[in-house]
């Protein structure tokens, strides 16, 4: 053979080393999440969307329905628990480790820069940390990655069945939240900047695409347009701007730099510019696939914080794509000790911090840490759940009610509440498949924080209000959650229907 020969079957053969380096790499971090999963308290937003499961629709208030189908179909596996409602999370964190170093190969990158890629994905605190969470970004971020995926392999044997592929992942991607509807300008984009790339639009493929994504959401559209468009305009009425200020867009670059570590978003920012400089080299590493599907989104997240703040987790589906872009850019930056030691660390920040969160949730009682403790949010709620009962029953409350999706989820999840349980504010998100009606001709327990729930706040929707204390969700001997409780009589509205005011608990809202 000669070394021609020898070339392609060499790297053949390191291309397929690497794939399954990165396959003992997903499972082994995906049998981590497992074991995590399984051992600590849901969050808020889990509870809530463990709600979504219990009561399958084709949508809902906040977002499309994905996550909660997923959560229905890992409890029908391990029940309603931990391990139940996180299992398809932790599992498609695993698969969309795999795509991210398969998809590195397919754009030409070295089989040891998509090993890199897969792991720095997994450094990010955002994946590190919550890459096992039943949340929509965890759908979202999967179908994300698949459908570039699948359009990489378009490109690498011109297939047209693999535009198919995308059109399904990205009708799904959208399904699982709207951020997915920035794939589509983020393709037309990238066709439009890669050589023979517009040749394409003349071509069936992307639009049979197109057509595709929008039949696997159509569901969802439907839905919609029988609920009175609530989850679109829920979402969409934070694209109009309410007063440009330039208090946010400092906060998303901070927290983005933090949450994907320091050192690796330098590597990313590198790598974008690597990337650009470098589209319509043959022989380069074909960037300009995750850079230009990424750029509408990441462009709306700027936008929206010159008017509104973005929360942390939200850039999550590019993550896999930013990933790439910082392990190709690191791959010359190794020739001397030190950059061999700067890269070697890289991700080390974000695997250290999760070993410490994931020992401190192991631990019984709150750590040293007090307020600083991360897990606070995730601890007490089974003492406060059978608090709130306990004062119901004393008080002789018919029905319970909470001013937050968050305290209301958790409640649910406890199953102490003996009596109706509802939430008074939003009630859209509650309107399907709730429980019976209470007898607001009874008196009533409401419940939330105190510092969010004041007695003049409560009488804009009741009558009678009368403080019957408050309940303590243990933190620690000093780090109690205080919530505020009211005896409430005399809706002065059909809260049932139409809930309490939303001015009622202002900021509660995500």
């Amino acid at each position: 053979m000669t070394a021609t020969e020898a070339g392609p079957a060499l790297d053949a053969g390191s291309g397929r080393a690497s794939r399954r380096a990165v396959l003992w790499l997903a499972l082994g971090l995906t049998g981590l999440r497992l074991i995590a999963a399984a051992n600590i308290h849901l969050t808020e937003d889990e509870a809530y969307y463990r709600f979504w499961a219990q009561h399958l629709q084709l949508g809902y208030l906040d977002h499309p329905p994905m996550i909660g189908w997923w959560i229905r179909a890992g409890m029908s596996l391990f029940g309603d628990t931990p391990l139940g409602v996180r299992l398809l999370p932790a599992l498609s964190c695993g698969l969309n480790t795999w795509l991210i170093g398969d998809l590195a190969i397919r754009l030409g990158a070295a089989p040891r820069t998509a090993f890199r890629a897969a792991l720095w994905y997994n450094a990010t605190l955002t994946v590190c940390l919550g890459g096992m969470l039943a949340i929509p970004d965890s759908p979202a971020s999967l179908f994300w990655t698949l459908t570039l995926w699948a359009l990489a392999r378009f490109w690498e044997h011109r297939r047209p069945g693999w535009w198919l592929a995308a059109g399904v992942a990205a009708g799904l991607a959208v399904m699982s939240k709207y951020s997915g509807l920035f794939l589509a300008p983020g393709v037309l984009l990238w066709l439009l900047l890669i050589p023979r790339g517009a040749a394409e639009l003349r071509k069936p493929g992307p639009w049979i695409a197109g057509l595709l994504a929008v039949a696997v959401f159509a569901a969802n559209l439907v839905w919609n347009a029988q609920h009175q468009w609530i989850t679109v305009i829920k979402q969409f009425s934070r694209i109009a701007p309410h007063g440009i200020t330039a208090a946010y867009i400092s906060e998303l670059i901070a927290a983005q730099v933090l949450l994907f570590t320091p050192l690796l978003a330098v590597y990313a920012v590198l790598g974008v510019r690597q990337g650009w400089r470098e589209r319509g080299q043959a022989q380069a590493v074909q960037l300009m696939l995750p850079i230009a599907t990424s750029a509408p989104f990441a462009a709306y997240l700027l936008a929206h914080s010159l008017h509104d703040r973005v929360q942390g987790h939200w850039p999550a589906p590019i993550f896999g794509a930013l990933a790439i872009c910082a392990a190709v850019a690191a791959e010359p930056l190794g020739a001397t000790p030190r950059q061999r030691l700067v890269r070697r660390a890289a991700p080390a920040l974000g695997f250290a911090v999760a070993a410490v969160a994931f020992s401190l949730m192991a631990l019984p009682t709150p750590s040293p840490l007090g307020r600083l403790d991360p897990t606070l949010p995730l601890r007490g709620w089974t003492g406060f759940a059978n608090d709130v009962e306990r004062l119901r029953a004393q008080t002789g409350a018919a029905w319970v009610g909470t001013l937050s999706y968050g305290v209301y989820a958790q409640l649910q999840d406890e199953g102490r509440i003996t009596s109706p349980l509802l939430e008074l504010v939003e009630r859209d998100r509650y309107w399907a498949d709730d429980p019976g009606r209470p007898d607001f001709t009874r008196q009533g327990l409401v419940v939330d924080l105190g510092r969010r729930m004041k007695v003049e706040d409560v009488q804009r929707c009741f009558l009678q209000v009368t403080p019957v204390g408050e309940v303590k969700r243990a933190g620690g001997p000093a780090h109690n959650q205080r919530y505020a409780a009211y005896l409430v009589s005399g809706p002065k509205r059909d809260v049932w229907i139409r809930g309490c005011p939303d001015q009622i608990a202002p900021g509660v809202w995500r």
